[in-house]
C-alpha cells in the first residue's frame, strides 16, 4: 500500500481559506517583538499565514486579525512596510 504524504494547511488570515502551506506567506513576530515577512516559513516566533496578494493583506488589516493573532498592536508603519514587501516579491 503506498504511504501518502499530508500536505499541511493554513488558513489565510485575510480570506479565511484553508490553503497548502507553501501556497500562503508568513508574517511572523519575532521574541523581541518585531513584526516582519517570513518568506523561508522558519523564522523563530508566532506566526500568521497570508495569500500572497494585497487584497489579502488589506482585509486581515481592515478586521485587525494580524493584531489578534499576534495579541499587540501593530502600529500602520508595519501594515505600510509589509505592504510593500508584498508588492516587492510580487514583480
Amino acid at each position: 500500500m503506498a504511504h501518502v504524504k499530508k500536505i499541511p494547511l493554513r488558513k489565510c488570515s485575510g480570506c479565511g481559506e484553508m490553503k497548502p502551506k507553501k501556497e500562503l506567506i508568513r508574517v511572523v513576530r519575532s521574541p523581541e517583538g518585531n513584526i516582519s515577512l517570513d518568506l523561508n516559513g522558519r523564522a523563530a516566533g508566532r506566526g500568521a499565514y497570508l495569500c500572497p496578494s494585497i487584497d489579502c493583506l488589506r482585509i486581515a488589516r481592515k478586521a485587525h486579525r494580524l493584531e489578534r493573532s499576534f495579541a499587540c498592536a501593530i502600529p500602520e508603519e508595519i501594515y505600510d512596510r509589509l505592504e510593500q514587501e508584498l508588492i516587492a516579491d510580487g514583480e
